[in-house]
């Protein structure tokens, strides 16, 4: 059975018919605009229930420092993943990085994001041509340089600079428009794309809107076609001396900021955290839904489960 630098079993190794059906099932549907797997994700996405039963595939350990992972997106067989390190949170010291690694949990790059104080990137979305991700300073009410990224060269440009945290970047491909929720999701702010989609966006064009749900925060969020995003987040709720913490799922209309399906995901990480603590993704299948979630900060594995609808 293989073991990983850290001394740690592939839990991936340990059923090789997994591979076979992760290559074959797998397919990735965020990564198309206005394709019909978007639309099987947002149907599907609907059917879930708080009693829906999700079938953990595998426990995959990322064989690299995975430092405090934020966002992540699934491209054919790679995995993208924005994750902050943090050097000195006081002295506005710290590294962005989008990790890039596969199904095994290799890394295969490594590349680096934000300046200054800017180096806390935030949820991540694909639009079938670019990765999209904002680089913040690591506290609210605060500056920000949204990037998009070529997934095949690591290409960066530079798309706009505002003045306030922005954790997590959508790009609506059938109305050509940018959407950002603020620190704690709690604000959205829109931008209209030029149509040539090189120009910097000018910030001061921005819509802002009150986000309206409350029973968790958004720490990820993904396009999943017809003007609709899918977040994943958590909330904390102190009981008596104890804190419960519970993970869910949201799909939001992109025209009015309402939420259309709201889904609690009663999944925790063996260390307590909610599967929706940081990063996920979520694609349709022919037998339902999979996903896949990175909870835990450095030392991290990727969970994948799976639904049947």
């Amino acid at each position: 059975m293989p073991i990983n630098r850290r001394g740690r079993v592939k839990n991936w190794a340990a059923s090789p018919w997994w591979l076979a059906v992760f290559l074959i099932v797998s397919t990735s549907c965020l990564g198309q605009k206005a394709t019909k797997d978007t639309a099987d994700l947002s149907q599907k996405f609907r059917l879930l229930r708080d009693t829906t039963r999700w079938q953990q595939r595998a426990a995959i350990p990322l064989d690299f420092p995975a430092h405090h992972p934020q966002g992540m997106v699934k491209i054919g067989p790679y995995f993208y993943l924005s994750s902050v390190e943090v050097i000195d949170r006081a002295a506005g010291r710290g590294v962005g990085h989008l990790f890039k690694f596969d199904e095994k949990g290799t890394l295969l790059a490594d590349l680096k994001l934000g300046e200054g104080l800017i180096y806390h990137p935030g949820g991540i979305d694909y639009d079938g041509e670019f990765i999209w991700v904002p680089v913040a300073e690591y506290r609210p009410d605060s500056r920000s340089i949204v990037y998009k990224v070529d997934p095949a060269t690591l290409a960066v440009t530079e798309i706009l600079r505002f003045g306030d945290h922005l954790g997590g970047i959508v790009h609506d491909t059938k109305s050509n428009t940018l959407h950002a929720i603020s620190w704690g999701s709690r604000t959205y702010y829109d931008w209209k794309l030029p149509p040539t989609g090189k120009q910097m966006v000018q910030p001061g064009t921005a819509r802002k809107t009150p986000n309206p749900s409350y029973y968790i925060d958004y720490q990820d969020c993904h396009y999943a076609g017809n003007h609709l995003m899918l977040c994943g987040g958590l909330k904390s709720y102190p009981n008596g001396s104890t804190t419960f913490r519970l993970g869910g799922l949201e799909l939001i209309d992109l025209r009015t900021h309402q939420p259309v399906h709201q889904v609690p995901l009663k999944l925790w990480a063996p260390s307590g955290r909610p599967m929706t603590q940081n990063p996920f993704w979520l694609e349709s299948t022919a037998t339902g839904l999979r996903a896949y979630f990175v909870p835990d900060d450095d030392d991290a594995t990727l969970f994948v489960y799976d639904v049947f609808l």
